[in-house]
């Protein structure tokens, strides 16, 4: 598991401590403070998450793109 502070290398591994986190949360188990910090790492993931999920969206939609002309480039993420 990622360390509290680390960008998880994907977005599945972000995922799957996203889920770890629910679990503990939903438990029930944990202190208010644990909860808290818990609470708050699940923020951060969802909504790196989500930037991954932008991104991909973009990319897909660039392929797409009904522009033949349109010059392809690699893509770099400005987020990461």
């Amino acid at each position: 598991m990622a360390k509290k502070n680390d960008t998880p290398a994907s977005f599945e591994s972000a995922l799957q401590e996203l889920e770890q986190i629910v679990a503990r949360l939903e438990s029930g188990d944990l202190p208010l403070e644990s909860a808290l910090t818990e609470f708050e790492r699940g923020i951060q993931l969802a909504r790196q998450g989500q930037v991954k999920l932008q991104q991909a969206e973009q990319r897909v939609q660039i392929l797409l793109s009904d522009n033949e002309d349109a010059p392809l480039t690699p893509f770099t993420p400005d987020a990461e």
